[in-house]
Parts: C-alpha cells; sequence; structure tokens
C-alpha cells in the first residue's frame, strides 16, 4: 500500500481524494449529515476527524483509529454570551448520541474571551471558522469540511492538503503554539509511524 500516492498531486486532485476518503469513512460521513442537519450558522468539522481518517483510510487502519473526538466549530457573533454557546452545545449531545465518538461543538466568535485563561496569551476574535483555522499550531491541522445541501463536500484548507497526503507535520508560526505543535506531532507519530514532524 503506497501511502503517499497523493502527495504532491495538484490541489483538485487532492480535494478530490479527500472527498472520497471521507465519504467511506461511516463516522465521518454520519458526523456531517448530523452536522449538517443540526443547522449551525458557519459550521465545519474540523481538524483530526479531518486528516485522522485520511491517515487511517492510506495506511489500512479502520475508521476512528486515534480520533479522540470530533471537533464542530460554527461562529456566530450575535450572541457571545457563554449562555447562547451553552445552549448550542446542550442541544448538540442528544443530536450526536448515535456517534461512536464525542462531538465537541465550540462557537468560534467567543474564543478569544477564553482563550487567555486557558493558554496564558490572547487570540484574535475570529470572524469565520475558516479564519479561526488560519491560526491552528500546525498548518497540516488546519482543514474543515462541510456537507452541503446538495450532498457535496466544501473544503476549507487555508494552507493545502498536501502536507496531510505527505504525512508531514508542519508548523504555523503566526502564533507561539509550539508545545502545542510538538505535543499533537508525537502523539501523531506514535499512532501513524509513517509521518514525520517538522520542528518548530
Amino acid at each position: 500500500m503506497n501511502h503517499l500516492r497523493h502527495s504532491g498531486l495538484p490541489a483538485a486532485e487532492q480535494a478530490a481524494a479527500l472527498k472520497t476518503i471521507l465519504r467511506a469513512d461511516p463516522i465521518v460521513w454520519q458526523a456531517l449529515v448530523l452536522a449538517r442537519d443540526l443547522d449551525l450558522p458557519d459550521w465545519m468539522i474540523v481538524s483530526g476527524a479531518i486528516y485522522n481518517s485520511v491517515w487511517n483510510s492510506l495506511t489500512g487502519k479502520p475508521p476512528g483509529h486515534g480520533i479522540n473526538d470530533i471537533d464542530l466549530f460554527y461562529c456566530d457573533g450575535a450572541d457571545l454570551s457563554y449562555e447562547a454557546e451553552d445552549a448550542v452545545i446542550r442541544r448538540a449531545v442528544p443530536h450526536f448520541e448515535r456517534l461512536p465518538l464525542p462531538v465537541e461543538v465550540r462557537n468560534q466568535a467567543r474564543v478569544h474571551l477564553w482563550y487567555p485563561d486557558r493558554f496564558g496569551r490572547s487570540c484574535p476574535a475570529y470572524r469565520s471558522s475558516a479564519e479561526a483555522l488560519g491560526y491552528f499550531a500546525s498548518r497540516t491541522h488546519a482543514v474543515g469540511v462541510r456537507l452541503t445541501p446538495e450532498d457535496d463536500l466544501e473544503i476549507v484548507a487555508p494552507f493545502g492538503l498536501d502536507d496531510i497526503f505527505s504525512f508531514h507535520i508542519t508548523p504555523n508560526r503566526v502564533m507561539d503554539n509550539r508545545e502545542t505543535h510538538r505535543i499533537k506531532g508525537e502523539r501523531a507519530m506514535r499512532l501513524w509511524p509513517q509521518i514525520t514532524v517538522e520542528p518548530w
């Protein structure tokens, strides 16, 4: 099995390969369908559920291998209160109860309010879920997917998909997230030995 068979291909071919892999993954596909039904503003499933599913598919691992949860972003700047986000989170719990993995729902418009307390530094006030992807610790992880009403997959990948298909984790130095980059990289290499991690 050539796990690098999509590495270096044109962006359109990599996008097509990603869509094929995600449609074949029963966990991710069900999560996308359910997320669409939840109908949150500017929603997308991001990060681990996407790139880990690619690595599982290309290395013959079962669906869900190495995935702790499914991250569901949405962005709603109309109400930045904790209570509004909490209401969405509580509504999502029974909605996703059929999935074998927990779903973590977060309003990206609120991240700048709690980020300093959790990480000891500030972050921008994100105006969209796509903008939030641009601040991930590793460029490789910055990928999101949403399912359109026509059952097409819309991909948001500000740094492209080649790192994912090359099994290479590249730092994103827009913020000082070196520790997160290191921890996630070391974990990934334990789960998929084919991965290489570029040092910060």
